[in-house]
């Protein structure tokens, strides 16, 4: 491979095509299911899968065919099956993993900055999920002609995105079933999906937490009624609210109190932590938006990198039965909601958590108020198989050529419900899991935005490991034995991702 030559490939078909595409994929809302009971009248889904579809369409990839799947009241999904090209294997397949959904607006974006509003500021795309995950399509599709413009082997190569990923992807499994026969047994499964601990190396997902999170709510009245007549006689729903979290987590440490939420972190992530907080140092908290004199949970960075990776932790991130500030009346409220989002280690059973969770949360109502949990998530996470030298050997590879430094390897603190799934179901393949979410691109909250430069380089990598794949293929290493704990990979520096 010419990695100069890919390189300017690469980049002049993001600063050409794929950027121009994102500005156009950002101004349309197409929130997840979740958070758009509507969306199909809406119509917001359908204008980005048509979006994608266009310019996937448009692409000079021989043999490439492209279909919108649908199944009956559920999301989209865009599948895309390219064949093997320059003598590369078709018994073999190459899965490239992405979604279009988005989550919601987010209050707090800066005055010239939206959701809806692409702004391009130098090296950067801001609004909604251009890095969550909107350039995933345009980078599998472009790193694949990348290698064709070369004449260079690769494996038949499978894109899956779907439009369920930010609710959970629960519309996802059936699509594997039903595409099952047609997907095939993959061998390397890409997810550009995740995040990176900076701009300035590859970096490479070793793991991911699970979620179990619903709607927790405490009654005490049938209506509300005049504060001063009540107070003191009628429980507040909030300070009993306040009870029963004090249940599950320690307020003052953040640390969660039931034993059943917590798992033995296994020594090679421990190593990885430990290697990735030298690497970050302050950056493993400053790339947070802190108000000034605000301190992290901790002053060892590794334990912190090893507290948003590996350790369960609880986040309210929506209320109910609050009125604003503006409109707060003297009035003892009848109720008190809020939406929970508990995060779980990597190899904590979802349903398991979630059961524990409700136990803890229902039993024993305090002064006998109305307690109830919808639990709507209850996600298992993903800790990656141990990986085949070949891939270790390409990854770091890729960084090399494309970075100039070393990849480096850590878990993330977020769900992608689809390699867990994965996992099970192809219980031989190897992971790449990489993503351009950086320092201070904020998905999910407000000014997110894409780091452009990234996005070229994890592009020009994911090229270069799948025509690594192909020469690994074709010495018949991809469906071979991953490597040993013992062995002479360090898991420290080429873990699993």
């Amino acid at each position: 491979m010419d990695a100069s030559q890919v390189e300017r490939f690469v980049a002049r078909k993001w600063d050409d095509e794929i950027v121009p595409e994102l500005i156009e994929y950002i101004r349309i809302p197409n929130k997840s299911p979740m958070f758009d009971a509507d969306w199909v009248a809406h119509g917001y889904m359908e204008d980005a899968v048509k979006l994608m579809v266009t310019w996937a369409e448009a692409q000079d990839i021989p043999g490439m065919q492209l279909e919108v799947v649908r199944l009956e009241g559920r999301t989209p999904l865009i599948y895309i099956d390219i064949p093997a090209s320059g003598g590369g294997s078709e018994d073999d397949c190459v899965l490239l993993y992405g979604h279009l959904d988005k989550q919601p607006e987010m209050t707090g974006w800066d005055e010239d900055l939206g959701p809806w509003t692409p702004v391009l500021r130098g090296d950067r795309l801001y609004g909604r999920g251009g890095a969550d995950d909107g350039y995933a399509i345009f980078g599998s599709l472009t790193a694949i002609k990348a290698l064709q413009e070369q004449d260079l082997p690769h494996a038949r190569c499978v894109v899956i995105i779907e439009a369920c990923e930010e609710s959970g992807s629960y519309d996802l499994p059936a699509y594997v079933d039903h595409l099952a026969d047609r997907i095939g047994r993959p061998s390397l499964v890409v997810c550009l999906d995740s995040g990176c601990g900076n701009y300035d190396q590859l970096w490479c997902t070793t793991s991911l937490r699970g979620l179990a999170g619903g709607n927790l709510t405490v009654e005490v009245l049938d209506e509300g009624v005049h504060s001063g007549d009540a107070s003191g006689i009628v429980p507040s729903s909030f300070r009993l609210l306040r009870q029963l979290l004090s249940r599950i987590e320690d307020e003052k440490t953040g640390r969660i109190l039931l034993d059943g939420l917590h798992v033995e972190i296994p020594a090679e992530r421990l190593e990885q932590a430990d290697r990735a907080a030298s690497v970050l140092g302050d950056e493993v908290f400053a790339k947070f938006p802190l108000l000034e004199g605000m301190t992290p949970m901790n002053d060892d960075r590794a334990e912190l990198v090893l507290n948003r990776t590996w350790r369960p932790a609880l986040s309210i991130t929506g209320i109910g039965g609050i009125p604003p500030l503006d409109s707060a009346g003297n009035v003892l409220r009848p109720q008190t909601s809020v939406k929970l989002s508990l995060r779980l280690p990597p190899t904590l059973d979802g349903a398991e958590a979630g059961a524990l969770l409700k136990h803890a949360l229902l039993h024993d109502a305090p002064n006998g108020a109305k307690v109830s949990l919808n639990l709507e998530k209850a996600s298992t996470g993903w800790n990656a198989p141990e990986m085949s030298p070949w891939l270790a050997t390409a990854i770091e590879e890729a960084s090399q050529a494309f970075y100039k430094a070393p990849a480096m390897y850590m878990g993330e603190g977020g769900s992608i419900p689809f390699m867990g799934m994965l996992g099970e179901k192809f219980p031989g393949a190897q992971f790449m899991i990489t993503g351009v979410l950086g320092p201070h691109s904020n998905a999910h909250g407000p000014n997110e935005f894409l780091h452009i430069p990234m996005g070229k380089k994890v592009t020009a990598c994911v090229a270069q490991v799948i025509a690594a794949h192909q020469r690994a293929s074709a010495r018949g290493e991809t469906r071979g034995t991953p490597v040993a704990a013992d062995s002479g990979t360090r898991h420290g520096d080429h873990g699993c991702c």
